[in-house]
């Protein structure tokens, strides 16, 4: 994982924060060097464009990912525990980095960009490696069905949530909810007990 300092730091965060308001194509350097209190020619050396930002960014926010799933298979839990820590972990990481999932989202239905981002289809496979060994293991145990789409289980627990993101007004009409706390404590709770239900309802055998 690359380590940053604080001006770069500086840097991707105000860039984050303009993807996802205005757009990358939408978004100047000079709009970035404004926000992040920096001159352009500090953007420019330290990044070299708005395209190889964007990457260094999405890095930045999912290159951690593998040690922490890698420290949830080493932990002395059963499969089907992991497996809900590592829902926790999907959902916690999604809400912390909203901006920078809205832009993925942007980007990848788009195909302007990231299709050719190797450096990301990396750390992609990375992370479905180490989630593979725990679904491996459960079914190595005999908890876990033999016929999983293991790939399609980390987009049906992302996907529902972002889903419930992108919706917030109807859901929060429907739902009745009206404060933002309310709002994140039903996510935490309801949202997060629904998609490890029906994750588990996947991988667990029927009794």
């Amino acid at each position: 994982m690359t380590e940053y300092n604080e001006k770069q730091l500086d840097i991707l965060m105000a860039a984050e924060s303009l993807f996802a308001s205005e757009g990358f194509d939408g978004t100047s350097i000079r709009s970035i060097a404004k926000a992040a209190k920096v001159n352009i020619a500090m953007i420019s050396y330290y990044f070299g464009s708005k395209e190889k930002m964007l990457e260094a960014l999405i890095l930045h926010r999912t290159s951690d990912m593998k040690m922490q799933l890698d420290n949830i298979f080493k932990e002395d839990l059963t499969p089907l525990e992991k497996v809900e820590r590592l829902i926790d972990l999907y959902i916690s990481r999604i809400n912390k980095n909203k901006c920078m999932y809205q832009i993925l989202h942007f980007e990848l239905s788009t195909k302007k960009r990231l299709m050719d981002m190797k450096s990301y289809a990396e750390v992609k496979q990375q992370n479905m490696a180490a989630f593979r060994k725990i679904i491996k293991e459960g079914q190595e145990s005999g908890l876990f069905k033999t016929n999983i789409n293991i790939e399609l289980i980390p987009p049906t627990i992302m996907g529902t949530l972002v889903h419930f993101q992108m919706n917030r007004p109807f859901f929060e009409a429907e739902l009745g909810i009206k404060t933002d706390e309310a709002y994140e404590n039903y996510i935490k709770n309801e949202l997060t007990s629904h998609i490890k239900q029906t994750i588990k309802a996947l991988l667990v055998h029927e009794n």
